[in-house]
């Protein structure tokens, strides 16, 4: 298993659930009117891949809003998200996801238009395990959330290459 990096942080004792903070920054190069609908969960199906599928429980039709509530499949798992924020103006979306007695896990982006054509994105992953007898697996996630960053913007350059 890698070590944390120096920016990361994890905190638990052998007999208490894991909460791990990994963050990592990336660029779309898009306008940040476009790159900042790239992240809603509606918008994410444009280059998320096959396997990132929301079913929308509220609003109905499916919307990207403040208050949405969606189940995404992670593996064996059935995964409840609610997007808690989504602020064009602040520049600022947050989701929460709850895997029922695995772990809970909240994903913050920010937004920093760069010029007219360019955007960056810092994104904080904070999960938390519900109980200690998954702490491994949240660990091992914590240690692939650091690699988003790179896949995440390869992901979007290969869609944004197909809308030219």
């Amino acid at each position: 298993m890698s070590a944390l990096s120096p920016g990361d942080q994890a905190a638990a004792s052998p007999e208490s659930p894991l909460h791990i903070r990994t963050a990592f920054e990336f660029s779309v190069r898009a306008p940040y009117k476009f790159a900042f609908t790239l992240f809603g969960p509606n918008g994410e199906r444009s280059w998320a891949g096959k396997d990132w599928n929301p079913e929308f429980l509220y609003p109905r039709p499916s919307a990207d809003v403040p208050g949405a509530v969606f189940t995404v499949k992670h593996g064996p798992h059935q995964a409840i998200w609610v997007n808690t924020a989504f602020d064009i103006k602040a520049r600022h979306i947050q989701y929460s996801y709850f895997i029922p007695e695995v772990m809970v896990t909240t994903i913050d982006l920010t937004f920093f238009p760069l010029d007219s054509g360019s955007t960056k994105v810092r994104v904080i992953y904070e999960r938390s395990a519900l109980d200690a007898a998954v702490n491994h697996d949240v660990q091992e996630l914590g240690v692939n959330d650091r690699a988003r960053g790179a896949d995440w913007e390869k992901a979007i350059d290969a869609y944004l290459e197909q809308k030219r």
